[in-house]
């Protein structure tokens, strides 16, 4: 089997940072603009940024729609802070969730945390919360993989994950690993 070809949704946010985290674990990376650039993956992150200029940059190049039918087909994604934001109800619909956006303050309320993680072993993932958003509600098919102070930070739904911190930042690649590890499983039931 071929190393994966994960995609980075590329319109706005620090996409090459996670560019450089996959390729790190070995894996083949396409940065994502247009609806074409979707075509063959076999994961997709959705990085952090800002999820209003994200959206529309999604709207202006009709990505919506070809990344919900991505989702629907199975193909594993992870979404990190805004990327959280676009995956839920009220963005691109992939999670029964919804986010409530710069929930921990504004840029200077800024913080880092370690976070217990379900699916991680080891010591907890030290997360970057920058103007990070939290999971306000959920549905009963998503299951919360970790909290702060008795909020959701991250969740998964099927194959998507979502994380309210930035996983791209810092040398622990394990939140990457978790996507990964949807991507095996995904190709395996091929």
């Amino acid at each position: 089997m071929t190393e994966p070809l994960i995609g980075v949704l590329a319109l706005q946010g620090d996409f090459e940072a996670h560019g450089r985290v996959l390729r790190r674990l070995g894996t083949h990376v396409r940065e994502v603009r247009t609806p074409e650039d979707l075509d063959g993956l076999d994961g997709l992150v959705i990085p952090g940024g800002e999820s209003t200029t994200m959206t529309l940059g999604v709207l202006r190049e009709g990505l919506g729609e070809p990344i919900r039918e991505l989702t629907a087909a199975g193909v594993p994604v992870l979404g990190s802070c805004a990327g959280l934001i676009m995956l839920d109800r009220e963005h691109l619909a992939v999670m029964d969730i919804l986010a409530r956006r710069n929930a921990f303050g504004r840029q200077v309320r800024s913080f880092e945390a370690d976070v217990a993680m379900e699916g991680i072993d080891g010591a907890p993932v030290r997360g970057v919360f920058i103007r990070a958003p939290l999971i306000a509600e959920h549905g009963a098919g998503v299951e919360v993989l970790a909290e702060i102070d008795g909020h959701p930070v991250a969740a998964r739904q099927g194959a998507t994950i979502a994380v309210a911190f930035h996983t791209e930042l810092g040398t622990d690649d394990r939140v990457h690993g978790l996507l990964l590890d949807e991507v095996r499983a995904a190709r395996a039931r091929r």
